[in-house]
Formats: structure tokens, C-alpha cells, sequence
């Protein structure tokens, strides 16, 4: 049996915000949310959040199908009162393990976490240590003659001596459930902050001649938290490099792994190619060979096989069919489906719109509520009217259609197949198959006129 309880109940003054600091955004999510993420990985029996500081904010955030249960530690006594407060809520059975993750640490990985679990002997206790040049901050891990783990001393409790060791406790541990209890209860704060440290329990352990065993993580990155806004700044830039890393091992090509930004999942084909200063958000694909050019910004969006985005583009719900060509300064939003070969040029958006095959709108166009089919020209200028203070209206272009720059096309209108629109037209009925339609008032010239001159 496995319980996880996760530690989210601190301020985080530090960070200078209303916010509760374990909402702050990591990858465009609460910093918590990775962490519960991660935990459920680990298929756990419980997951126990103790919150305290906008309790109520940090449990709207979280998801109610994760089946979380919360506890409150009305004050901030320390990691190990914090923990006690979750013991209720503990399966204790013979053999259970609870792993003890913070809100605040949320880039620790779940291999690591199996590795921590793997490593906690019966009865006992297993904690994350690891090795730092400069272990400033840190507490330090305190062996005996034989290696043995016999204790943690925070910093501000250290002496000169035992500040020197290199050797620094990360916070995650795993213990034995009902151990846990027990030496919970036998813990003091009796130390510099007043506190009651859940680090104590290792001594206790020691003294009861249980093993205690240390494990390190995958990557150094994993255990880093954040207790200011330079530091989540800091995790932010490490995180996005190890996506960016990771997308090219499996074959990607990011012109800077330093400059991408990934805020939810995306998924790469074959061959892709991405640009500086893009951003993603949600459920992104990129197929085959699809070329992303740079500071795009793409949220829920699917681009299929061989499409180019070019420079400042923004999709957002849209589907891209194969071989299109988008932007630069493009806007796809919501409801956008485009077919294969389809150009959308600078300047132009598209809304809630199907394009059909090698249609294009190349310049400085709004498509909105818009069913358009195969090889239909949109010259630059046009509109479609498709809103009338009220209720959202269709416009219907057939196949092979031509529409000239400056039209607005006033929804719901229907263009038949080979229809052309004459540049500058207002279109308000609908337009027959094959033939021109145009609207255009008597062109005048005023003789005798002469331009106003400043007095």
C-alpha cells in the first residue's frame, strides 16, 4: 500500500503575491498540479494535500477526479506537524510506505520517486540526498564511522563542522507508514526556528536501529523549489530546456532548446523543425516535416504533414491540413479547419471557418462562420459580416470562386461555384454560378473643386 502526502501549506512571502505559492506556474501550470501529476503515476492508494495558506484557492485548482483528500495545518509549525496533521488519512497497514513531496518542488520526476520507494527497507525510512559544491541553505545529512545515516541537522542548527558536509537533504523521503506515526509523535521544537522538523524522525530511527537509506535523483533539476520569483524563473528556464532536450532526442530540430516554451503536451513527428520564441499551450501536434517559424504562439492546435507557419503566427482550435502555408502575422481561432494546401497570408483571420483545398486569402482578410471549398481566391481587404449584433450568420463559397480585394460579404449569403465578385463589392444577396456580381456606386469627378488650404 502506497500513500503520498504532498506539503502545500506555506506562504511563500518570498514571492511578494496574494497567491498562494504553490499555485504559481511552472510549464503554464500550478507548480502543485505537476506534483500531483507526477504522484499519480505511482498509482497510490492516498494522496493527502495538507494545505494551510488559501486553502480554499489551492483546492479549487486541483482537479476533484484526482480523489484527493485534503487536510488543514491551521499553523505553520513545521514540515513535521504538517505531516501529522495527514496521519488520519494514511493507510497503515503491515508494509505500507508514505512518500512525503512539497507543492513547492514540482519537477521531481516519477522514476525518481519509484527509485526513492524501491529503496525504503522494511520497517524503515529512505531520503533523497544529494551532493552540492555550495550546500548553502540545505540540511545536512550526518553519517557515523560506518557510512551509516544517523541523522539531518538544518543549517541554522549546524555546527561549523557539520555546515561543511556536502551531503544535503532534499526533503522527499519515503518511510514506513506505521513507523511514521510513531515517530512523529516522539518529535520536538526544540531547535533555532521552533519548529517541529519531520527531518528529526531519521535520528529516531537511528536510535531505534532501523535502517535508514539514502537514494539520489535522476537529474539535480528534480528536487530544486521555489521560494521566490528568481528562483521559479530559474526552474522555468530548466524545465523548458530538459522538453526542449528531450523533443531532439527523438529527432526534432529547435534552432535554440533556450528559447521554447512548452505549457501543456506536444507531440512531434518525423523531421519537424521549430524556430525561436515559439510557445505552446494544451494538446499541440506537429506532423511530418511541419516547419514552425519563429515567436508562433499554438494552443489546441493540430498541423498536419509538410505545413509551414511562418513568422508570428497565432492558432488557437484549429486544424492545419497538409503542405499549408500560414502567415507570418496570421490568427487561426477556434472552429478553424483548413484542407491541405490551403494559404493564409499575412494579416489575415480566420474564425469558426472550413477552407477547402488550395483555397487561399493572402492578405489582410477576416474569414468568420465561413464554409468555403477548393481553389477559392480571397482577395486582400475582403470581410465576411458575418455578426449582427445579435447572432453569428454564415457565408457559403462554392468551389472555384474568385472574390476581388474590398469586399464585404453580409452573412448569409451563399457565392455558387465559379462565381467571381467584382473588387469593392458589398454583397448582401447571393451570387449565381459562373457569373460576375459587383456593387459599385457612379464614379464622379467634381469640376470646379478645390482642396481646402490651411488659413
Amino acid at each position: 500500500m502506497l500513500n503520498i502526502v504532498i506539503l502545500a501549506a506555506g506562504q511563500g512571502k518570498r514571492m511578494q503575491s496574494d497567491l498562494p505559492k504553490v499555485l504559481h506556474p511552472i510549464a503554464g501550470q500550478p507548480m502543485i498540479s505537476h506534483v500531483v501529476a507526477t504522484s499519480r503515476q505511482l498509482q497510490p492508494d492516498r494522496i493527502v494535500v495538507v494545505v494551510g495558506h488559501g486553502a480554499a484557492q489551492v483546492k479549487a485548482v486541483l482537479d476533484p477526479e484526482d480523489n484527493l483528500s485534503f487536510v488543514t495545518q491551521a499553523q505553520q509549525l513545521g514540515t513535521g506537524h504538517a505531516v501529522q496533521q495527514a496521519l488520519p488519512h494514511l493507510v497503515q497497514t503491515e508494509g505500507s510506505t508514505t512518500i512525503v513531496l512539497y507543492g513547492d518542488v514540482p519537477l521531481v520526476q516519477a522514476q525518481t520517486l519509484v527509485r526513492l520507494r524501491e529503496a525504503t527497507p522494511s520497517g524503515g525510512l529512505a531520503i533523497l540526498t544529494e551532493q552540492l559544491e555550495n550546500p548553502q541553505g540545505y540540511g545536512r545529512i550526518l553519517r557515523n564511522d560506518q557510512d551509516a545515516i544517523v541523522g539531518i541537522v538544518e543549517e541554522k542548527d549546524a555546527t561549523p563542522e557539520q555546515q561543511r558536509i556536502t551531503e544535503v537533504n532534499t526533503g522527499l523521503m519515503a518511510v514506513d507508514s506505521r513507523n511514521l506515526q510513531r515517530w512523529l509523535a516522539a518529535i520536538s521544537n526544540q531547535n533555532a526556528q521552533n519548529e517541529y522538523y519531520l527531518t528529526d524522525i531519521i535520528a529516531l530511527a537511528a536510535a531505534d536501529g532501523v535502517a535508514v537509506q539514502a537514494t539520489q535523483p535522476q537529474a539535480p533539476w528534480e528536487t530544486l523549489g521555489v521560494n521566490s520569483r528568481r528562483q521559479q524563473a530559474t526552474l522555468e528556464r530548466l524545465w523548458q530546456r530538459e522538453q526542449g532536450y528531450r523533443l531532439m532526442d527523438q529527432g526534432v530540430t529547435l534552432a535554440d532548446p533556450e528559447r521554447l516554451d512548452i505549457r501543456g503536451n506536444l507531440r512531434c513527428g518525423t523531421d519537424v523543425f521549430i524556430d525561436v520564441g515559439c510557445v505552446f499551450e494544451g494538446d499541440v501536434t506537429l506532423g511530418d516535416g511541419v516547419v514552425i517559424g519563429p515567436h508562433c504562439l499554438m494552443r489546441d492546435a493540430q498541423i498536419l504533414s509538410g505545413a509551414h507557419i511562418k513568422a508570428f503566427s497565432h492558432i488557437e482550435g484549429a486544424v492545419v491540413g497538409e503542405q499549408a502555408s500560414i502567415g507570418p502575422y496570421a490568427r487561426l481561432r477556434p472552429g478553424t479547419q483548413l484542407a491541405p494546401s490551403v494559404h493564409i497570408g499575412n494579416f489575415v483571420e480566420v474564425k469558426n471557418s472550413a477552407i477547402g483545398q488550395a483555397s487561399k486569402a493572402n492578405h489582410l482578410a477576416y474569414i468568420g462562420d465561413a464554409a468555403i471549398g477548393k481553389r477559392v481566391n480571397i482577395g486582400a481587404g475582403t470581410i465576411t459580416c458575418n455578426y449582427d449584433g445579435a447572432n453569428k450568420h454564415q457565408t457559403i463559397i462554392e468551389d472555384d470562386v474568385f472574390i476581388g480585394s474590398d469586399s464585404q460579404l453580409v452573412a448569409p449569403v451563399t457565392i455558387e461555384q465559379g462565381a467571381t465578385i467584382g473588387a469593392g463589392t458589398t454583397l448582401t444577396k447571393n451570387a449565381p454560378q459562373g457569373r460576375l456580381t459587383l456593387s459599385r456606386s457612379e464614379q464622379k469627378t467634381i469640376f470646379g473643386w478645390t482642396r481646402p488650404k490651411r488659413p
